[in-house]
């Protein structure tokens, strides 16, 4: 059956792909005979492939001209970002049980994963915001793997690092936790205190996350050690080595502060879950010496970028308009109330703060 490549313009859906697709990857991103979907379309400018391989007639055995679809891709049948960000979940989920039952790490499948939702990302880094509206308790695990990984990203990127580490550092934030695998789900899906040597147990993930990376050649040293040291913590307090500031490297610095903003702001089985500009001021203030000051400060300036009449909701549920942010308490604003119109100072009313972003 005769092929022809396709530029991504003309790509109509129900084609069906003539080989399989490479990336620079030793495995195909797409393999052969697969039917185009919305899905796809993320995939190919993710990895910016411009032309892709089809069969002429558009069919694979058993299908009929009929059946093929040959309506042109409109704009807005683009997937959205929660689309294709439960797509790559349930994806990284599949992955996570075959780790489970012993597989290797597929880094061709995880940058699949990850790429088509970083591109949406690093595009409109307010995203981020809405990440841990996203997750539930049930499958926390698997949506805190690929949320690390985004809001690793624009952490990086807003920290001045060009595109391929900024990649990099978003395949090692969604891997940081792929030891994971290797702990019973007796001890890692308990919901009551675990005991000590459970902890003892769950403390060596990152080195179960290092074992089953340490040998993938396309991603890089820096951030298979990344991956190792995510739980270290300036001071000294972290695990599994209980390194300090001159041996923890700044890409494990990276993941480590978006793991713990993500994990703080989501509802999780023993907490419900936490606003952004709240859990940003306690990472900065009750966990000050543990991580990098550029790392936070980045991430502050990522969450706190309000436009001037951004409209935010309180935590007390009044709604009002940002009038001016104050260099030195980003995260507290002067907001105008929408209903009395009063200027209120968040600065100097601190048991209230932005519960979240109005965006409709």
């Amino acid at each position: 059956m005769e092929t022809i490549h396709v530029p991504i313009s003309e790509l109509r859906l129900g084609k069906v792909i003539s080989e399989d697709i490479f990336a620079n990857t030793q495995y195909p991103i797409i393999f052969k005979n697969t039917i185009i979907s919305h899905e796809h379309l993320q995939v190919f400018s993710a990895f910016n492939i411009s032309r892709v391989p089809v069969y002429k007639d558009g069919m694979k055995d058993g299908q009929s001209n009929e059946e093929e679809l040959e309506v042109a891709i409109p704009l807005e049948a683009v997937p959205t970002f929660r689309r294709v960000y439960n797509n790559s979940v349930e994806q990284f989920k599949r992955e996570f049980k075959n780790w489970e039952a012993g597989a290797k790490v597929d880094i061709a499948k995880a940058r699949t994963i990850i790429l088509p939702l970083l591109e949406m990302v690093l595009e409109d880094r307010t995203i981020i915001f809405d990440l841990n509206e996203y997750s539930n308790p049930k499958d926390y695990l698997y949506h805190h793997c690929i949320a690390t990984a985004l809001i690793s990203s624009v952490i990086a990127q807003k920290l001045g690092y060009d595109r391929g580490l900024t990649i990099q550092v978003a395949i090692g934030g969604l891997l940081a936790d792929c030891g994971m695998a290797k702990i019973h789900p007796r001890i890692r899906d308990k919901k009551t205190t675990l005991t000590e040597q459970e902890f003892d147990e769950i403390y060596k993930h990152p080195l179960y996350s290092y074992n089953m990376v340490k040998d993938l050649t396309i991603l890089k040293d820096t951030m298979k050690e990344a991956i190792f040291q995510h739980h270290e913590r300036l001071n000294g307090s972290g695990y599994p080595k209980g390194e300090k500031i001159a041996n923890i490297s700044i890409f494990a610095q990276i993941i480590a502060v978006a793991d713990v903003f993500h994990a703080m702001t989501c509802e999780r089985v023993y907490r419900s879950k936490q606003s952004s500009f709240k859990v940003i001021e306690m990472v900065n203030e009750s966990e000050f010496g543990k991580f990098d000051i550029k790392v936070v400060q980045a991430l502050i300036d990522l969450v706190a970028d309000l436009p001037i009449g951004t409209i935010v909701e309180l935590s007390n549920l009044e709604r009002g308009e940002v009038m001016f942010v104050n260099k030195f308490a980003p995260t507290r604003p002067l907001i105008k109330l929408s209903n009395t119109g009063e200027i209120f100072d968040l600065a100097k009313n601190r048991t209230f703060y932005i519960s979240r972003i109005i965006t409709d």
